[in-house]
Formats: C-alpha cells, structure tokens, sequence
C-alpha cells in the first residue's frame, strides 16, 4: 500500500515554487522529474525569470492554468507565507521541503484545512531509479519511514 508520500505524487498537475533569489537554489530536480514523468508543472518564483527556460511565475494567481499540489521549497522564514497563498489559490495539498517548516507554516496549514506532507525530500520519492537520494530512499524503507 502507497505512502501520503507516494500519494502525493500520482497528481497531474504541480506548482513548484522557489526563490531564486535566496541562498536556496530553485528545486530543479523536482521540478524537472515532473516533467519527465508528463506531469503539468509550473514553476513559482517571486523573482520571476526562468527555470531551465521555462517561464516562472510571480505567484499562484498567475498560472496558465490550475494545479492540484504545490511542492514549497523556500528558506524557513517565507514558508509560512506561501502555504497561505497557497490555501487562498484553493490548493488542498502541500509537500514542504525537509527541514523549511516552520510551527507557524504548519499552523496555517491546520487552520486552512490543507493535507501537509513535510519532513521529506521531495526527490526521495519522485526521482525513480538510482541518484544520489536513492541510499537514502532504501534506509528510509528499511527503517519503515517511507
């Protein structure tokens, strides 16, 4: 039986939202595995600009079309931030990044109704086969917190 966590990925449709601008590089490897795998994917950074040549977007409400999750991978201090602008974009679902939560994200998650998925790396899960998450994915089996 499939994980929240394996659940989370079988949407058709993501926001990935970033910010270039930070220390934080923008989460290409997530948002590039989507798009292998045929996934709609949007790119969300504040800064605008691109993602490997794709058109980023400034927020939620700019998006040529709607998404069913949005996966949140900004430094601490903005997370609590975008799960509103999340909530009030109507996305239910969120997945924030390991180790970017924060007690207030997550409170604005509870008080919004929204399905949090947080303390796991995005790519453990959505990058198939062998990479550098993959001994991390078979320990996390193994320990039975996949």
């Amino acid at each position: 039986m499939p994980s929240d966590c394996e659940r989370f990925w079988e949407r058709d449709s993501y926001a990935i939202v970033g910010d270039q601008g930070s220390k934080k590089p923008f989460p290409k490897i997530t948002y590039n595995a989507l798009k292998e795998q045929g996934k709609t994917v949007y790119p969300i950074d504040p800064d605008k600009g691109d993602v490997d040549g794709d058109k980023a977007y400034a927020d939620f409400a700019s998006l040529p079309g709607t998404v069913q999750a949005a996966i949140l991978e900004l430094p601490k201090d903005k997370t609590a931030e975008w799960v509103g602008k999340a909530a009030d974009a109507g996305i239910t679902e969120i997945w924030i990044h390991q180790m970017t939560d924060t007690p207030e994200a997550l409170a604005e998650a509870e008080k919004r109704g929204l399905k949090v998925i947080t303390g796991h790396c995005a790519v453990m899960y959505n990058k198939p086969g062998f990479s550098m998450h993959a001994p991390h994915r078979w320990i996390m089996k193994l320990i039975g917190k996949y």
